[in-house]
């Protein structure tokens, strides 16, 4: 039997942009410490913020509004496809009765959007499952999936990851 902690209703974090982004990174859902401390990708063993601060060439000992902060000068936005679930601990295996964001209306406060990451392959799966049939995407927009930043996934090692995510610097603003 089901408690009802295992059926609430869990609601995404706000998307972080401006109006200059060109690339939107894209998770599935935040995990339980994300959502805990309202902070995109909060788990310390994400390698999220080491990736960024690697490829944008920021002191990863800055505070997360600073790090927002890096992301929107360099021209990344950051959201999630589902905006809320049903889930059990952290795993995008666990998610159920996924809704996704609206992404309609964030690609209309998007003009310069030229490519699309997906954190790992349920973002990219939700993606084409909830978003695509209901949405138009902009036009030109280059999609790319990139393996997940999450500690669960431990297949890749840190430096492999890197190397895959180095996709996004044709796409960043310096």
């Amino acid at each position: 039997m089901e408690t009802q902690a295992e059926t609430a209703l869990l609601n995404g974090l706000a998307a972080q942009y401006n109006d200059k982004a060109r690339l939107l990174v894209l998770g599935s859902m935040p995990g339980s410490v994300s959502l805990a401390q309202q902070q995109y990708y909060g788990h310390p063993r994400n390698a999220f913020w080491p990736i960024m601060a690697s490829l944008l060439q920021f002191p990863l000992s800055l505070s997360y509004p600073e790090r927002l902060a890096q992301l929107q000068q360099h021209g990344v936005a950051l959201w999630d496809v589902i905006g809320c679930c049903q889930r059990r601990g952290s795993l995008d295996s666990a998610i159920r009765a996924e809704q996704a964001n609206d992404f309609t209306s964030l690609f209309a406060r998007l003009p310069q959007l030229r490519a699309i990451a997906f954190n790992g392959a349920k973002a990219g799966q939700s993606f084409q499952r909830r978003v695509l049939p209901l949405t138009t995407l902009p036009p030109g927009i280059s999609l790319l999936y990139l393996p997940s930043t999450s500690p669960a996934h431990a297949s890749l090692s840190f430096q492999q990851k890197l190397l895959e995510w180095q996709k996004l610097s044709a796409f960043l603003s310096s």
